[in-house]
């Protein structure tokens, strides 16, 4: 399939009800509001196919950026290639569910995520943070020096409070994920997790709300999901 064969595919499967839900979340135009999971028998089709992630990426369109993300080949990607796909995201969806999810999938993970992190920038501090959180729901323990993960959950605590909300909202996430997903950090991340307590974010709403990286790891704790790893981090 060509660029124009999958956007007309795309636009077939989009739904004016998941158009609405992608935009209240900050989408914007070109959009279709096509449900993930419908992308599904093309992505099986098409396989793993970079210049044509290349061209959907560059419409813009979110539905094409997402389907991009599920096509590329992560393998080829440099650290300028990442750069640029984030330059191009324009929301949280964008730099954390394709962005940061295409970059767990390579040996160049950390390296990139820290640059990220490091930025100042916010949806490049969201997507380097959720970048980890994939990794480590994902990759063995061993993968990881538990060294520079303790000096990450002490940045966290010391920052949290003053990041940009979307950043705010991945480290938060991250504390979780370390606290769940490696073991050997559980007990200082659960520590860290009440130290920073609740955060109010969606100040710029009608309703803003709280988020508890401690709720979060108690709930999932009564789960019984101690140790969680996924199979696959890009669907």
């Amino acid at each position: 399939m060509n660029v124009n064969e999958v956007m007309q595919e795309l636009e077939a499967l989009g739904k004016e009800r998941t158009k609405k839900i992608y935009i209240s979340n900050g989408a914007h135009e070109p959009l279709f509001g096509v449900a993930t999971g419908a992308m599904k028998p093309m992505a099986k089709q098409i396989k793993k196919n970079q210049p044509l992630a290349e061209q959907l990426y560059a419409t813009g369109n979110y539905d094409a950026m997402y389907f991009a993300g599920v096509i590329a080949d992560p393998k080829v990607m440099t650290h300028a290639d990442f750069d640029r796909w984030m330059d191009a995201a324009y929301f949280y969806m964008v730099s954390d569910y394709i962005v940061a999810v295409t970059l767990a999938e390579t040996d160049i993970a950390q390296e990139v995520a820290d640059t990220w992190i490091a930025s100042r920038e916010e949806l490049r501090m969201s997507g380097g943070w959720s970048c980890y959180c994939w990794l480590l729901g994902s990759r063995k323990d061993t993968e990881f020096e538990e060294s520079k993960l303790r000096q990450m959950l002490e940045q966290v605590e010391q920052t949290i409070h003053s990041a940009p909300e979307r950043a705010k909202i991945a480290m938060n996430l991250f504390i979780y994920t370390v606290a769940m997903s490696y073991v050997p950090l559980h007990e200082l991340a659960v520590e860290t997790a009440k130290r920073v307590g609740p955060l109010e974010v969606g100040l710029d709403k009608p309703k803003s709300k709280q988020i508890s990286a401690s709720d979060n790891i108690q709930k999932a704790l009564d789960r019984n999901q101690l140790g969680f790893k996924r199979k696959y981090v890009r669907c």
